[in-house]
C-alpha cells in the first residue's frame, strides 16, 4: 500500500511539472490532459486508500528521513486513518471538478498552462498537509498551500487589484503562521518530538505543566501550544481577526475560489484542530477562544455578506460564515461534527462559487449582482444547481448541509464551555442571516426582471472586454455544467448517507480525542435516531 500513498500526492505533482515546465511544448490540451489525470489518478488511489482504511489497514510511518538534528528525526511520512482518507477524497474529487470546470472557464486566457500547473500543485500540497504525520511536513504543507494561494490570487498580475489582493493574503497568513510555528517550536522544546503519536502519548502527562514566557508569570504549556497553533489556523481558515485576506482573494479566477477559498485550503485549519484533539481536549481556555472567535466570525461575517453587490464575495463571506460554524464545532469538542460540515461545505460552496463563475461567463463577465435579473431562462443548469447549493447551504431537511449544521447548533447547545452561550446565540441567529443573503442573492440573480445592459461587455473576472456578444446571457459549454451537475448530487444526498457513521458510528474512534468531560458528542448520539428521524423532527425546531 505505501505504493499508492506515495501515488496520491506525487500524480498531481507530475501533472503540475509537465504543465508547468513543459507548457509550450505540450500545449493548451497536453496541459490540461496531463494534470487532470493526474489529478483523476490521485483521486482513484485515494478511493482504495479509503476502502483499505474501512478494513481496517492503517499506516502512520515515515518514508524517508530528511536530517537528523541529535535525537531529532525531521521525516517526510504519512498518516493513514480515517481522518486523512475522508480530507483525501474531499481534496481530489472537488479538485478533479474545478480541473475540468477550468477548460471552460478559462477557454480564452493566455496563462492557460500555467493556470493549470498551479491548481495541480496546489492539489499536491493540500495532499501533503492531510497525509502528515508529524508537524515538520504539516508546516511544509502548510506554506506550500499558502505560496500557490499567493501564486492563483494574483492569476492575472497586470490588474493592480490583484496583486494587492495577494500580497494582503500572504502578509496576512504570515501572521498566522508565525504563531504557529511558534507552536510547532513549543512542542519541539518540551516534548522533544515533532511525531504526531510520539507527542499525543506525551501530552495527558504534561496537562499541569507551567511554562513562563515572560517575567514569572507561569502559563499553561498546553494552553498557550493550543492556543498557537490555533493562531496559524485563524490566518488559514479565515477566522476574526485574521479573515480580511478572503474577501480580497476573490480577484482570482472563479476555479479558485471554489477550490481554496470553499472546498480545502481554508479547511486547512479546521483539519489541522481535528487532528490535534488529543492537545486541545486538555485545555478548556483554548476551547474556549477557538468557540468564541468561531461565534463571532459565524455570526458577523454573515451580516457582512448581506451587503455585498459582487456576486463572489457574497459567496466568499458565506464561506467565512461557515468556517465560523466549524470552528465553534471544534471548540465545542464536537470534532466529527466540524469534519462532517467541512466535508458537505465543500460540496455545495464549491458549487456555489462554481456556478457563480457559470453566471459570470453567462454575463460577459460582469460580476454585480445588480445587473443581472431573470437568469433562469437563459441558464436553465446552472439555475438549477444554484437553487440545490442554496438550498444546501441555508440547512434545509434532508438537504446534506442540514445535517452538519444542525448539529452544530445542538453540540453548542450542550457545550458547556466557557463563551458557549453567546456560540449557541450566533450561530442560531447566523441561520436566519444565512438564508437571508443566500436567497437574496438567488433572486437578484436568477429571478425577478433583466437587469442587464443591451449590450454585452464591461470588464469582470478577466480583465479583459468582451469581444462583442449580444448581451443575452447563454448557458455555459458542458465542461462548465458537468462539474455543477456532479457537485449537486452529493449536495443532496452525502449528509444522509454519511452522518450515522461520521458522528455516531466508531468511524472517528481512536482518532480523534474527547475527554470525558466534555458531553456534546454524547449529548448528540442520545437524541440520534436515524437520518429521516433527524430530518422530520427538526421541522419543529428553531433553526427551521
Amino acid at each position: 500500500m505505501k505504493g499508492l500513498y506515495l501515488v496520491v500526492p506525487l500524480a498531481p505533482l507530475a501533472g503540475a511539472i509537465v504543465a508547468g515546465l513543459l507548457g509550450r511544448l505540450v500545449g493548451r490540451t497536453g496541459a490540461h490532459v496531463a494534470t487532470i489525470l493526474g489529478v483523476a489518478v490521485s483521486l482513484v488511489a485515494s478511493i482504495l486508500v479509503f476502502q483499505d482504511v474501512l478494513a481496517g489497514h492503517t499506516f502512520n510511518g515515515p518514508v524517508y528521513t530528511w536530517l537528523l538534528s541529535g535525537d531529532v528525526r525531521m521525516e517526510v511520512g504519512f498518516l493513514i486513518d480515517t481522518l486523512t482518507a475522508t480530507m483525501m477524497l474531499v481534496v481530489t474529487s472537488v479538485s478533479l471538478m474545478v480541473h475540468i470546470y477550468t477548460i471552460g472557464y478559462m477557454a480564452e486566457d493566455p496563462g492557460y498552462q500555467r493556470f493549470f500547473s498551479y491548481i495541480s500543485l496546489f492539489t499536491f500540497a493540500m495532499l501533503m498537509l492531510v497525509m502528515s504525520n508529524n508537524f515538520l511536513q504539516l508546516f511544509f504543507g502548510w506554506e506550500a498551500v499558502g505560496l500557490v494561494s499567493y501564486l492563483l490570487i494574483g492569476f492575472w498580475y497586470t490588474r493592480p487589484t490583484a496583486i494587492f489582493a495577494n500580497l494582503k493574503a500572504f502578509l496576512v497568513n504570515r501572521v498566522g503562521d508565525f504563531g504557529f510555528i511558534l507552536g510547532i517550536g513549543l512542542v519541539l522544546a518540551h516534548f522533544g518530538s515533532l511525531d504526531y503519536a510520539t507527542v499525543f502519548q506525551a501530552a495527558p502527562a504534561k496537562a499541569g505543566a507551567l511554562v513562563s514566557l515572560w517575567g514569572d508569570s507561569p502559563w499553561s504549556l498546553l494552553t498557550v501550544v493550543c492556543i498557537l497553533l490555533f493562531v496559524g489556523a485563524m490566518g488559514k481558515s479565515a477566522q476574526f481577526p485574521l479573515h480580511v485576506w478572503l474577501p480580497d482573494s476573490m480577484e482570482g479566477p472563479t476555479p479558485i475560489s471554489a477550490l481554496i477559498h470553499a472546498a480545502t485550503m481554508v479547511t486547512a485549519g479546521i483539519f489541522m484542530v481535528a487532528r490535534m484533539s488529543p492537545l486541545f481536549e486538555l485545555s478548556e481556555t483554548a476551547l474556549s477562544v477557538v468557540i468564541v472567535i468561531g461565534a463571532i466570525t459565524a455570526l458577523f461575517m454573515g451580516f457582512l455578506g448581506v451587503v455585498q453587490n459582487d456576486i463572489k464575495r457574497v459567496v466568499a463571506y458565506s464561506t467565512l460564515s461557515q468556517l465560523g460554524y466549524m470552528t465553534v464545532a471544534l471548540g465545542a469538542s464536537a470534532y466529527p461534527v466540524a469534519i462532517f460540515h467541512l466535508m458537505t461545505h465543500a460540496f455545495f460552496k464549491a458549487l456555489l462559487f462554481l456556478a457563480a463563475g457559470s453566471v459570470i461567463i453567462g454575463m460577459h463577465h460582469d460580476q454585480d449582482i445588480r445587473h443581472m435579473g431573470g437568469l433562469r431562462r437563459y441558464m436553465p443548469i446552472t439555475w438549477i444547481t444554484s437553487l440545490v447549493g442554496s438550498l444546501a447551504l441555508i440547512g434545509t431537511p434532508f438537504l446534506s448541509g442540514f445535517y452538519s449544521k444542525d448539529s452544530i447548533i445542538e453540540a453548542v447547545a450542550a457545550s458547556h464551555v466557557p463563551g458557549a452561550g453567546f456560540a449557541h446565540f450566533a450561530v442560531l441567529a447566523g441561520v436566519f442571516v444565512t438564508a437571508f443573503y443566500s436567497f437574496r442573492m438567488y433572486f437578484l440573480v436568477f429571478h425577478g426582471k433583466e437587469r442587464f445592459p443591451a449590450h454585452g461587455g464591461g470588464h469582470g473576472d478577466h480583465g479583459h472586454d468582451d469581444h462583442g456578444h449580444g448581451g443575452t446571457p447563454h448557458e455555459s459549454p458542458w465542461v462548465v455544467t458537468l462539474p455543477l451537475v456532479m457537485l449537486a448530487i452529493p449536495s443532496l444526498v452525502i449528509g444522509h448517507v454519511a452522518i450515522g457513521p461520521m458522528l455516531f458510528g466508531d468511524y472517528f474512534a481512536g482518532v480523534i480525542h474527547i475527554s470525558e468531560a466534555h458531553e456534546a458528542m454524547a449529548h448528540l448520539s442520545e437524541h440520534f435516531h436515524g437520518a429521516a428521524a433527524m430530518s422530520l423532527h427538526a421541522l419543529s425546531t428553531a433553526p427551521f
